[in-house]
């Protein structure tokens, strides 16, 4: 594997333990700081996940433009810096209000996913695209998989412990990315900044005004909406469901991660072969329809864990879509459309996060008529089933003309 390659794929695994160490103590910690019960600290995580995406959503197409104008290097140095002290922000805080400020930063500086995949468009040659992606989310796998066991282990020595340990990863990740990373963009592929198109409404318009584009965005942005319920309630819903404690929760993260990074290094390829990457798609969604809907409705964790390896099969999805759609794009604007994939993410992540924790405490608050966790799955599983009656109808422009 060239090292260029190795680092992104660290970087995005690097990134993903951070955010896998934190998931098992926010219940806790935010019981900590607002003295609340569970279904009052779910309403409040989902506060804190929606301010963190609302800031991605916003500044990612603008990150992603800058890359394409200054390089990549510099701009995913600068974030994982700003990450890195977000982190001790967060570590120290004392009130929801300084989680609150540190969850704004945070979602700023948040740009790695999107210059990361820019630069792997880069030194990838069109049609290994996909496949490529597929590394991406294996090394975002794989940072799962480490980073809720160490958060479930570091949980017990208190709740700031996972946050020091997430900043010391990415500051080591700085020094890393330091001495390692090469700059992709030349010069003859660099374009100016079009503050037109450096914030997520224009450079939608841009990039849907491409043939078959528009559509695509919205099953991607579906998916993630919908694929947003396991950061968005796990936590909750473990803990509501099968009295999980924080290991247990990491654990079941932790497992969930591995089949990802499985799934995204291993399998998908092969997959990719044998469907194509519009088969691909449609080869996640049959599996993520199936798991959501089991998911919502079992009530023996044992069943949950059994479950993992066959949710984590629709993690095909996106990387086909990302090779889809970066093929439709000039290579001098890969940065802005990855720059609008993360915000169609990010955007699914301020949405998710409030809807999803208000369906978990609807269903879970004290006196409530029908006591049901599972059914942010429930409503996961129908935004799936919205989102498959869109792309079945899509067309790539070449067979519009058979």
């Amino acid at each position: 594997m060239r090292p260029a390659v190795v680092f992104i794929v660290l970087t995005v695994m690097i990134d993903a333990m951070g955010i896998g160490l934190i998931i098992p103590v926010m219940p806790d910690l935010i019981e900590e700081v607002q003295a609340a019960n569970l279904s009052r600290a779910a309403l409040w995580g989902g506060v804190l996940a929606t301010t963190f995406a609302v800031m991605q959503f916003l500044f990612s197409p603008l990150v992603g433009g800058l890359s394409d104008r200054f390089g990549r290097r510099p701009v995913l140095l600068i974030s994982l810096t700003v990450m890195a002290l977000d982190y001790v922000v967060v570590a120290l805080a004392g009130s929801i209000w300084l989680l609150l400020l540190g969850r704004v930063v945070g979602g700023i500086s948040a740009a790695t996913g999107a210059t990361a995949s820019a630069y792997m468009a880069d030194i990838t040659e069109p049609k290994d695209r996909a496949a490529n992606f597929g590394l991406i989310g294996a090394g975002f796998g794989i940072g799962f998989v480490l980073g809720p066991v160490a958060g479930g282990f570091l949980a017990e020595y208190g709740t700031r412990a996972p946050f020091w340990a997430a900043a010391a990863l990415a500051a080591g990740n700085v020094a890393f990315g330091w001495f390692v990373l090469k700059e992709t963009v030349k010069p003859e592929n660099r374009r100016p900044v079009s503050w037109r198109r450096a914030n997520p409404f224009g450079a939608v318009k841009h990039l849907g005004e491409l043939p078959g584009i528009r559509r695509l965005l919205l099953v991607y942005f579906l998916y993630h909406l919908a694929f947003a319920v396991y950061p968005s309630v796990w936590s909750y819903f473990g803990k509501a469901q099968f009295d999980w404690s924080p290991s247990m929760i990491g654990g079941s993260l932790a497992l969930f991660g591995l089949a990802m990074a499985v799934v995204q290094a291993g399998i998908i390829r092969p997959v990719l072969k044998r469907f194509g990457e519009r088969g691909t798609v449609l080869f996640g969604y049959v599996f993520s329809v199936a798991t959501f809907f089991l998911i919502g409705i079992v009530t023996s964790g044992t069943a949950i864990m059994v479950l993992t390896p066959m949710a984590a099969l629709a993690g095909v999805i996106p990387a086909a879509l990302q090779g889809i759609m970066s093929q439709s794009v000039a290579q001098n604007s890969q940065g802005e459309l990855q720059g609008v994939l993360t915000s169609a993410s990010a955007l699914a992540m301020v949405v998710a996060p409030l809807v999803m924790t208000a369906t978990f405490a609807a269903f879970t608050a004290p006196g409530t008529a029908i006591y049901f966790p599972g059914a942010p799955f429930l409503l996961s599983m129908l935004l799936t089933l919205v989102a498959v009656s869109i792309f079945v109808r899509w067309r790539a422009p070449h067979e519009n003309l058979v």
